[in-house]
């Protein structure tokens, strides 16, 4: 795969002039291929550009290209907001990116369902913490059809988690600093109300570091330790009012992390 000039983050789109589907397709194209070189169409930094490969049989007899391929991904988040009007929701507060190449993942189709936090890995000074749980659905609740640098979106059906009286949406220039409450779910399937105090704002910068908050509620610094990986997407509430959501913790400090204004999410979701 190096030898025939295959990068890191490069998408493959057709071997031998063959959609790829999934990285098992893939592998078998391969295999039908057997030793013959075969083109590979890759989608490189909004370009196309065609290689050609010389797959290798490895010790158990299969033909490999010597590259490390991924094709979906799962994990656990936070929905942020549900818009009963249109059927929509958003999450995350930032998109899901690859764990390699820090890259926004593209988006064939995706899902969302239920889940329940197990355990919590409590963050420390250096290392972020992590929710832990399971999938608990037995149905998916919804779609997912973007992902972007403000979050993912899609559509879904109305349900029990749905339920529950609409909150109006901040302009960026009714949030102020000072206390505010994020809604979050640490343990099992509750979703409980923490306080917490918007530090600064910061309107016109990244996409996704609008706000900087620092968790003020001593329960969720006991048992999370401040913000940990998970909690992204976690409802920011101020004056009865959504404002934003959390994306991002400090490395070096737990306690505080980054949010983007709901103004700017929803631009995201279009």
């Amino acid at each position: 795969a190096d030898d025939c000039g295959l990068q890191t983050g490069d998408i493959i789109v057709k071997c031998g002039g063959v959609s790829v589907t999934s990285s098992e397709q893939f592998q078998s194209l391969l295999q039908e291929n057997g030793e013959t070189a075969t083109d590979l169409q890759v989608h490189r930094e909004g370009g196309s550009v065609t290689l050609s490969v010389s797959p290798e049989q490895n010790e158990k007899g299969a033909y490999c290209i010597g590259a490390w391929i991924r094709d979906s991904m799962a994990g656990i988040g936070t929905m942020t907001y549900y818009d009963p009007a249109s059927g929509t929701y958003g999450a995350l507060g930032h998109g899901i990116t690859d764990v390699d190449t820090a890259l926004l993942m593209p988006l064939y189709a995706g899902s969302i369902t239920e889940a329940t936090v197990k355990a919590v890995k409590r963050g420390e000074r250096g290392s972020p913490g992590e929710l832990k749980g399971d999938f608990s659905g037995s149905r998916d609740l919804g779609t997912v059809a973007s992902n972007t640098e403000g979050g993912i979106f899609g559509s879904m059906e109305p349900c029990a988690l749905t339920a529950g009286e609409p909150v109006p949406v901040a302009q960026a220039d009714e949030v102020k600093t000072g206390p505010a409450t994020i809604l979050s779910n640490i343990s099992g399937d509750e979703t409980q109300e923490y306080a917490v105090e918007i530090v600064k704002i910061y309107p016109q910068s990244q996409a996704t570091r609008n706000l900087l908050i620092r968790v003020t509620d001593s329960a969720l610094l006991e048992k999370t330790g401040g913000i940990v990986q998970g909690m992204s997407g976690s409802p920011i509430l101020q004056n009865g009012r959504l404002v934003g959501a959390v994306t991002h913790v400090l490395l070096n400090d737990p306690t505080q992390g980054y949010g983007i204004l709901m103004e700017n999410m929803l631009k995201a979701a279009g």
